[in-house]
């Protein structure tokens, strides 16, 4: 019996040791951002989101100062200063959206992976929602060539899917915009971040609305 409690004991000693040692608290930092950033983005209300989201750069400039080669880091940090310029806007702004773009530039050299998808997907979103030459840096070509990066990292991902089909909207695409939405609202549920998603797919669904009426659907 003794034997056997020790034997217990010692797997169990064994089996703390292995789940610590594959214990990565770096990604699970950039998962608290990620959950920050849906609770701000989605939840919050309009009025506080400029000074939630400030406080959160504070927090993804730190994480990623504190691991530069991370491409899941840079890459939240990028999507989370680019929310800020949006919510403040102006030569601001423009500055944070520069900012933005150098990190997202980074990370999807970094990672052929999610990280690396979701890096592309964002320089796109930006590329095509910031004003053009000589105002700022944004650029049709350079937004198509990011998202269908993005899309064939992860063709199935609801938010390439999205950006890609609000891209196609813009350009009055309006078919090809529908298909790409309809693949949205297909997405299989990402674990962990069913805010975003919730979100998201409200996002998808009010586009697809407005494509259907374009359509006369």
């Amino acid at each position: 019996m003794r034997n056997s409690i020790k034997t217990v004991i010692a797997l169990s000693l064994a089996a703390l040791s292995t789940t610590a040692a594959f214990a990565d608290p770096v990604a699970d930092r950039a998962d608290g951002i990620a959950r920050g950033w849906a609770q701000v983005h989605y939840r919050m209300p309009a009025a506080q989101r400029l000074d939630a989201m400030t406080r959160l750069k504070a927090q993804a400039d730190a994480l990623a100062q504190a691991a530069p080669n991370r491409a899941e880091v840079l890459a939240w940090d990028g999507i989370v200063t680019s929310s800020l310029a949006g919510l403040r806007g102006g030569i601001g702004g423009l500055s944070l959206a520069k900012e933005s773009r150098t990190m997202l530039e980074r990370a999807s050299k970094l990672d052929t992976g999610p990280a690396g998808a979701m890096a592309h997907t964002s320089l796109g979103a930006l590329y095509y929602q910031v004003p053009g030459w000589p105002i700022g840096f944004g650029s049709k070509d350079k937004a198509r060539s990011e998202l269908l990066a993005g899309l064939m990292l992860t063709p199935r991902d609801i938010d390439a899917n999205y950006f890609w089909g609000d891209f196609l909207f813009a350009q009055g695409q309006y078919a090809e915009a529908a298909k790409a939405l309809r693949t949205a609202l297909a997405a299989p549920p990402r674990p962990g971040r069913e805010t975003a998603d919730a979100g998201r797919r409200g996002d998808v669904q009010q586009l697809l609305a407005k494509v259907n009426a374009k359509l006369g659907a």
